[in-house]
């Protein structure tokens, strides 16, 4: 198996327990306030990771991490843990999670921009193309999004999390092609400073409140599972994959949760719904299959 193929099936693997996490936030979310939530969530899972620094060879490269690889992993975890992850709880909490959905769902155009201009990893002309599917199957899914006055807010907050989501992919990308540095380096380092953030603003603003062993249990398995492992795997995957290619990858989540949505909350489909997740599916796939010709 080739490395891009497997760095593929990783990050596919990832978004799947990824979309689990968005039933398991909705069910949190009613005894947990949101920026609490994520904090814990990140908090803890850096807790789970933060031992791997024990081994030599990974404390070492911490140890050797230069003024300028400091601080891009000191932004890349308030962009992807601290603003990316809290607007999306925050989000959650505001907005159905259809409405969350369809604005993130533009954030392959975005990356598509901003990996240009930062990476000059121009996309090809089907990639665009792919892109383009992707958004119409988004829309065709999503569509209509029914969006009261009362959750302007909420729609300001999902915005945050689409531009700070295209950066954090972006950055994302730079630090793990560039810096040369393990996986695990850049997940432990970034998260501890994402979920700092998260946590000072969550309990300064919103307190810990008592839960119940319920939330305990879902939070445990954010942290454990859908973030420690998911985010080490991602990160790894990021070493192999373009910054659109990740994204598009982390969009199909959109398919995915309309999926779970119905097996384990009695959402039905209706024929738009599923011709939207057909044609989204179509344009990752385009993206996936076009690859620029390798050169010596």
């Amino acid at each position: 198996m080739s490395s891009h193929r497997r760095a593929v099936l990783q990050a596919v693997f990832v978004t799947v327990l990824w979309s689990t996490s968005w039933v398991l936030i909705k069910v949190g979310l009613e005894e947990i306030p949101a920026m609490t939530f994520a904090g814990l969530r990140y908090g803890l899972a850096f807790l789970i990771l933060a031992p791997l620094l024990a081994r030599s060879s990974l404390r070492t490269r911490v140890k050797a991490l230069s003024r300028r690889q400091r601080w891009q992993l000191v932004a890349l975890g308030l962009i992807m843990y601290t603003a990316t992850q809290g607007a999306q709880f925050l989000a959650l909490d505001l907005l159905p999670a259809q409405t969350t959905s369809l604005v993130l769902s533009f954030s392959p155009i975005l990356v598509a921009f901003l990996s240009a201009v930062f990476l000059a990893e121009r996309p090809l002309p089907a990639q665009f193309l792919g892109v383009g599917v992707f958004v119409i199957g988004a829309g065709t899914y999503l569509y209509p999004a029914a969006l009261p006055a009362s959750q302007v807010l909420g729609l300001a907050v999902a915005l945050v999390g689409l531009v700070a989501n295209a950066g954090a992919a972006v950055l994302g990308r730079s630090v793990n092609r560039s810096a040369g540095l393990p996986a695990a380096v850049v997940t432990i380092v970034s998260m501890g400073v994402g979920a700092l953030g998260l946590l000072g603003v969550g309990l300064s603003t919103q307190g810990l409140p008592e839960l119940s062993s319920r939330s305990w249990l879902i939070v445990v398995w954010l942290a454990a599972v859908n973030t420690a492992l998911a985010f080490t795997l991602w990160n790894a995957s990021l070493q192999r994959l373009t910054a659109l290619e990740s994204s598009l990858i982390n969009n199909t989540m959109l398919i995915q949760i309309a999926v779970l949505a119905w097996v384990f909350l009695g959402e039905e489909l209706d024929a738009r719904q599923v011709a939207g997740i057909v044609v989204a599916a179509s344009g990752v796939l385009v993206v996936q299959l076009t690859r620029r010709p390798s050169r010596r």
